[in-house]
């Protein structure tokens, strides 16, 4: 429950986990360009910086079009503070041996599935027509799942929320649970569908693939009736996209789904499953497990949600503790006209002794800089 909630933390609070937000890699032919902070070894770019800005733009301007220049204005400052804290956080989960890379190769092939790609090749002309390579990408997905996992380790863990807490809670944000009916869905889909001879345009599937089809279904369908758990038959057997996750398809208020489906899902109890329905995707079958109904929300249905917004508001706090504490331990060096605004007055600052003509010969190789001597000095 909490990984989806840390995640959207670190939305919130800046800590870059998009795409655009990650700096790249250098290579080996990268134009030298203008450093503006170190931390440790590692270094932010005033291109990076940049790129952030424009990034924090456009996200705003489609998230909330109205206000899009007043939230700029307030979140602008903190940028450089965002960037040195995912610096923080990446080389803190290097120094605690945390290894993603066997979830983000799970997360490419989810992603290819939902994309309907055949292969990781086509995978990659897809972040190739988005302006990134995959390698960038994955790189980008491993940072961001590195600085989930510290902050989860080092930080959420440590957190306790009282029933006490929760009930207070509930008590005085009442209007905030009133409720829609809607029903969770899980899928299992066996597919229909056929791309013809060029591999992208489908086509109607013959009689026989949909015989085929639909005995496969009634088959899965048994199979669930007679014990198996719908969630392990979906993640061995559905052709649809949520398959690795057991079929989770999400929420659904009335009105969202066709007059068909709405019909036999909101008639249905907690764990029915349904009878095998023929969609234009396939052969579909449907497990309810909730059913909210309309109305004010009880305590215990109003619990997860309570959990997610008590544990974001300890969670800030206690992070930015965390982030202080982190740049106090670190050496932190940033070009005069840069201002970090999660600065500490108890952090230190690179002693710089190689030369400037050094430096830029390392960054031109694609180095990482170090010139660091292991005294340090007080101030920012």
């Amino acid at each position: 429950m909490r990984s989806k909630f840390l995640y959207l933390a670190i939305v919130i609070l800046g800590l870059a986990v998009s795409l655009a937000l990650f700096p790249r890699r250098l290579r080996a032919d990268a134009v030298i360009e203008e450093i503006i902070v170190r931390v440790n070894n590692q270094i932010v770019t005033r291109t990076e910086f940049i790129r952030s800005k424009d990034q924090l733009k456009n996200d705003l301007r489609q998230q909330e079009p109205e206000n899009a220049d007043k939230v700029y204005s307030e979140r602008e400052r903190d940028i450089l503070r965002d960037l040195i804290d995912q610096q923080l956080l990446i080389e803190k989960g290097k120094e605690m041996d945390i290894n993603v890379d066997t979830e983000v190769i799970k997360r490419l092939d989810e992603m290819r599935k939902q994309m309907n790609l055949e292969s990781m090749e086509d995978l990659e002309k897809a972040a190739q027509s988005q302006g990134t390579t995959l390698e960038d990408y994955k790189l980008n997905m491993k940072n961001g799942l590195i600085t989930q996992k510290v902050i989860g380790q080092e930080v959420g863990r440590h957190l306790a929320i009282s029933k006490e807490e929760m009930q207070q809670f509930y008590e005085t944000h009442k209007q905030d649970f009133t409720q829609t009916e809607q029903v969770r869905l899980n899928e299992l889909l066996v597919s229909t569908q056929k791309m013809g001879a060029d591999g992208k345009t489908p086509v109607e599937p013959d009689d026989a693939t949909l015989k085929a089809a639909e005995a496969k279904a009634k088959d899965l369908m048994e199979q669930i009736r007679g014990g198996a758990k719908f969630e392990d038959v979906a993640k061995k057997s559905s052709d649809g996209p949520t398959a690795a996750q057991g079929g989770g398809i999400g929420y659904f208020q009335r009105g969202q789904l066709s007059k068909d489906l709405e019909d036999k899902t909101f008639a249905m109890k907690v764990d029915d499953v349904s009878d095998v329905i023929r969609t234009k995707q396939g052969f579909v079958l449907l497990k309810v497990t909730e059913h909210t109904a309309a109305g004010l929300a009880s305590m215990k249905e109003a619990e997860p949600k309570i959990q997610d917004a008590m544990y974001y508001q300890k969670l800030q706090p206690a992070l930015r503790t965390y982030l202080t504490k982190l740049r106090e331990d670190a050496h932190i060096d940033i070009k005069p006209g840069y201002v970090d605004t999660g600065a500490s007055p108890k952090q230190t600052k690179f002693v710089q002794t190689r030369t400037a003509d050094a430096s830029a010969k390392e960054l031109k190789k694609g180095k990482k800089l170090s010139g660091v001597l292991p005294g340090r000095t007080k101030g920012n």
